[in-house]
C-alpha cells in the first residue's frame, strides 16, 4: 500500500466513540409560553376582578344614593321651613301653617262648595280651642283661625265669629247686629227730613223725586259696603273660604230697627250746592 492510499483511507469518517460522545440528560421542560401569549390571560383575569368589583359596588351604590337623596331633602326642608315660618323654626314647628299645607285649603280648591246651616256655623265661634274659627259675610263662610286673637273670645271682633254678621259689618253695631239681614240698613245713608229747610228749596213733587234718588243711592252704598268686606275676606291670604251658608226661607225674621250707632250718624238733608261739602 502506497502512502497516497494510506492518506485517503484516513480521511474517511470514523465512527464516534460512544465514550467520547457527550451524554444529554433529559431535563424538565421549561414553559414555552411567550410574553405575547401571557398578556391576554393576565388581561382577562384583571377584567374579571374589575367586573367583580363593579358588581359589588353596584350592590352598595343604591343605598348610598338613597342616603344622599334623603340628606339633600332634609337640608332643603329645613331651609324652606326657615323661610316660610319667617325664621320661626327649622323644622316646621309653627302654630299657623300656610294654606298650601292644610288639607282644608286644597279641598275647597278642587271640591264643590259645601253648605253649613246657621246652627252648624254657631259651633265655630272660637269657644272650643280644638275647632277652627269661622265667620260668614254675605252668605260665604271663611276660616279666620289665624286671627283667633281678634275673632276668638275676648277679641275685638269676636261678635262676628260663628254667625253671618253682614248687617253688623255695615252698621258698626257689632253686639246687636249679629245677623245677615240687610233690610232697613239703607236708612243709615238716608238724610233726615227738615221741613223748614226742605220747603225752601224743593216743592213737594221735587222732594218726592229726590227721596227716590236718595233711596237708590242708599241701597247702593249698603251693597258696596258688604261687597267691600266680602272682597277683603275673599282675597285675603290669611283667611280662606270653607263653605256656603244654607238658610231657610224667612230666616230674616221681623224687620229690625236701625241700631242707635247707625241712627246717630244720620244728618239732615243739605241744601243744593252743599251736598259735597264735608
Amino acid at each position: 500500500m502506497t502512502a497516497k492510499e494510506s492518506t485517503v483511507r484516513q480521511r474517511k469518517p470514523t465512527k464516534a466513540d460512544p465514550a467520547d460522545t457527550e451524554t444529554v440528560t433529559p431535563t424538565k421542560l421549561e414553559s414555552t409560553v411567550t410574553p405575547a401569549e401571557e398578556t391576554p390571560k393576565k388581561a382577562a383575569k384583571k377584567s374579571r376582578k374589575v367586573r367583580s368589583r363593579i358588581e359589588e359596588d353596584d350592590e352598595t351604590t343604591p343605598w348610598l344614593d338613597v342616603v344622599r337623596v334623603i340628606s339633600f331633602l332634609f337640608v332643603v326642608s329645613c331651609g324652606l321651613s326657615y323661610l316660610i315660618t319667617n325664621g320661626e323654626s327649622w323644622f316646621w314647628g309653627f302654630k299657623d301653617r300656610p294654606d298650601i299645607l292644610q288639607t282644608s285649603w286644597w279641598k275647597q280648591k278642587y271640591q264643590a262648595p259645601t253648605y253649613m246651616t246657621l246652627e252648624e256655623l254657631a259651633a265655630y265661634d272660637g269657644s272650643d280651642p280644638d275647632k277652627p274659627v269661622y265667620l260668614s259675610i254675605d252668605g260665604n263662610i271663611y276660616d279666620v283661625s289665624k286671627g283667633r286673637h281678634i275673632y276668638g273670645p275676648g277679641g275685638s271682633y269676636h261678635w262676628f265669629a260663628g254667625v253671618d254678621a253682614s248687617r253688623g259689618f255695615v252698621t258698626g253695631c257689632f253686639s246687636t247686629d249679629r245677623n245677615g239681614d240687610l233690610r232697613g240698613v239703607e236708612d243709615m245713608f238716608l238724610p233726615l227730613d227738615n221741613p223748614d229747610i226742605d220747603s225752601k228749596y224743593w216743592t213737594a213733587e221735587e222732594l218726592e223725586k229726590k227721596r227716590a234718588v236718595e233711596l237708590k243711592e242708599a241701597h247702593r252704598r249698603v251693597r258696596a259696603a258688604v261687597d267691600n268686606w266680602a272682597k277683603f275676606f275673599h282675597k285675603s291670604k290669611k283667611y280662606h273660604f270653607v263653605a256656603k251658608l244654607q238658610r231657610e226661607p224667612g230666616w230674616e225674621g221681623p224687620l229690625k230697627p236701625l241700631c242707635k250707632h247707625a241712627q246717630d250718624g244720620r244728618e239732615f238733608r243739605k241744601p243744593p250746592g252743599a251736598e259735597n261739602e264735608e
